[in-house]
């Protein structure tokens, strides 16, 4: 190995790489040239190199010491090799990826859930009491989880001796390591079902059908989600459940629009009433009517507000506001006295002068926001 071969370049970190840089890049490039795996001409000597090159700067002094004069030994500048005499290469892959099988044994948590629950309008601005059902995975009552008949104590694996894994010691041209796996046989558990327990047939869980009671908060919109903390499935061995999330979904109104906090009611009005003015009773969300006095000359898309009769704060206290906004509805079908009175009151307004203060504009936005 030459002397234009550095361990930063070995293993394509930079010079100011932090420890978890240089062993992730280690990591991934021992198990992509590792002779065992890589079966290319050059795979035994590229896993040689970066495993000197991990050797190197895994170690703080060594790193220093090479930072500082291009080498770590003295060899007259042969960059960092001389490393061979100082461990077996498989030794440091063995000592860099013993223990990484996963084990199964202790408690695990359980699977979080979602649903879906339809409610009405009044009911997301109101709050309500409802009932789901729902499916979920729950500890046997027969063998409390342990799927051994009738509770019994489960007896160690003797294929791993209780441990749940199962270590196999492989030669390579480097060195030996060791190849860890979970046990097969316990599934990583460590102890096995001897005697099943009927009800689950000893798998220590059952899925189940159950019915919960959740109170809906008043405010709630469409789409909220709301978590009801270990409602989910429950662990193995002894883990805590996982949560319920349910997913609200809010029916339309036939009368009232949600726009945040408030509640946007369409008032429909002839051109009389919008051009002399009246009193008109109007309904809210609250099951009651309310009478709203119009001015003279209310225009179309012209919105009055009704404060404290919209949506309550999810968090905290008062309510929103409605808002009534006022459509001016010009009619299709005339009786010929209608027409005359219209064209006598056409003649006498004349036509009017189009805005110059962009209120024009401001009124159609507003009519189709």
């Amino acid at each position: 190995m030459t002397s234009s071969r550095d361990p930063y370049s070995e293993l394509g970190v930079a010079r100011d790489a932090s420890a978890e840089d240089i062993k992730r890049s280690f990591r991934k490039l021992a198990m992509e040239y590792h002779p065992d795996r890589n079966k290319s001409d050059d795979a035994e000597d590229r896993f040689k190199a970066v495993s000197a090159a991990y050797e190197v700067l895994s170690d703080p002094e060594k790193r220093a010491r090479f930072d500082r004069f291009g080498q770590v030994d003295g060899n007259n500048g042969q960059g960092f090799a001389g490393f061979e005499s100082m461990g077996g290469f498989g030794d440091i892959f063995d000592a860099f990826f013993r223990g990484t099988a996963a084990r199964r044994s202790g408690p695990q948590r359980g699977a979080d859930l979602e649903t879906r629950l339809t409610i009405d309008f009044e009911e997301s601005i109101f709050g309500a009491d409802k009932e789901i059902s729902f499916h979920r995975t729950e500890n046997c009552q027969d063998c409390r989880g342990t799927g051994q008949r009738d509770a019994a104590p489960l007896e160690s694996c003797s294929a791993c001796d209780g441990s749940g894994e199962i270590r196999r010691v492989q030669q390579s041209l480097f060195g030996q390591y060791v190849n860890v796996a979970a046990c097969p046989t316990c599934e990583g558990d460590g102890s096995v079902v001897t005697d099943a327990c009927v009800a689950c047939r000893g798998q220590g869980q059952q899925r189940a059908r159950v019915s919960q009671h959740i109170k809906v908060p008043a405010g709630v919109e469409d789409g909220s989600q709301i978590r009801f903390a270990g409602e989910g499935d429950s662990g193995a061995r002894g883990g805590s459940s996982g949560n319920l999330y349910i997913e609200l979904r809010v029916e339309e109104h036939e009368l009232f629009t949600r726009v945040d906090r408030d509640l946007v009611y369409e008032l429909p009005l002839n051109i009389a009433q919008a051009a002399l003015g009246t009193t008109v009773q109007i309904p809210t969300i609250d099951g009651d009517e309310i009478n709203l006095e119009l001015s003279p000359g209310t225009q179309h898309g012209a919105i009055h507000t009704v404060k404290d009769r919209g949506v309550p704060h999810l968090r905290g206290s008062g309510r929103g506001n409605m808002l009534v906004r006022t459509h001016v509805v010009t009619p299709n079908k005339l009786s010929d006295e209608q027409k005359e009175l219209l064209t006598e009151l056409a003649d006498s307004l004349g036509t009017p002068e189009v805005p110059t203060d962009g209120s024009l504009f401001d009124r159609i936005r507003g009519a189709f926001s």
